[in-house]
């Protein structure tokens, strides 16, 4: 399978301002790229590439005044199979977890695992260790949470999506992350594409969409709180603790978002 994917994002700038973009498909899937994401910018700037802390490739620049247009497009290549599930991955004692993956466990801006640890507990004690638990998480969060662009805040915390039982995938996906690092189970965040390959039409206007990674049976897999249900033709952008650690864009300065558009299309022929 072979799909386009990218974005264009129209910005207006009321004078120069310095921008951290994440926009490039993650290193991953660098093998897949048929066509190269490239970042472009209209009127053209000097962009500086690099990798953060987590491995993801981001990209700095300087947007000139007045208006300003960043976008990507690209041809990935895949495998055109869902989400993998294995029922029977095992949950690791946190005493045995590799090095790398205890970052995962501790809260962080939009994950408080300090006040959601007991709520946790008292939801989730008897469900079986493993894949089983993070699907009853998922399960959860997928019910207790009623979706709608209307109720997105970029503020919003796990704690308060579940107090307020609103949110958008953002939403779902720090409240399952908090409540799995309650669990002592590694979890992060990942934010990408998500296609309506394999499901019905008709479909919805595309946008990025937010999941998160659980660190079980000696590998990360993917689940999807806010879909609750594997998908075809899922590709990463980027990785970290919450969304704050992966911004699509992070602009030091003024700004006003006048457009925005996201495509995933399957290339069949």
């Amino acid at each position: 399978m072979r799909i386009r994917l990218g974005c264009e994002l129209n910005y207006d700038i009321p004078k120069p301002t310095p921008m951290i973009v994440i926009l490039n498909v993650h290193y991953s899937r660098f093998a897949d790229l048929e066509r190269p994401d490239h970042l472009v910018s209209d009127p053209p700037v000097p962009i500086e590439s690099y990798r953060d802390s987590f491995g993801n490739w981001c990209n700095r620049l300087v947007a000139p005044t007045g208006r300003f247009t960043l976008g990507t497009d690209g041809i990935v290549r895949d495998d055109g199979q869902a989400d993998p599930i294995d029922l029977n991955a095992a949950q690791h004692p946190v005493e045995v977890l590799p090095p790398d993956t205890l970052l995962f466990l501790l809260g962080s801006r939009y994950c408080e695992t300090d006040r959601l640890s007991e709520e946790a507990w008292r939801l989730f004690e008897g469900t079986p260790l493993g894949w089983p638990r993070v699907q009853a998480i998922c399960d959860f969060v997928h019910r207790h949470i009623t979706f709608g662009y209307e109720h997105s805040r970029p503020t919003r915390t796990a704690a308060e999506a579940y107090a307020e039982g609103l949110g958008v995938c953002r939403d779902y996906t720090h409240l399952a992350i908090a409540f799995c690092r309650c669990m002592n189970i590694p979890a992060r965040y990942c934010t990408g594409y998500i296609s309506d390959i394999g499901t019905p039409k008709p479909y919805g206007v595309m946008d990025f969409a937010a999941w998160m990674e659980v660190y079980l049976g000696g590998r990360w897999w993917v689940f999807d709180p806010r879909n609750n249900a594997p998908r075809i033709g899922r590709v990463l952008i980027a990785q970290g603790r919450d969304a704050s650690d992966v911004p699509l864009t992070h602009t030091f300065g003024a700004n006003e978002l006048v457009g925005f558009r996201v495509w995933t299309d399957e290339i069949t022929q």
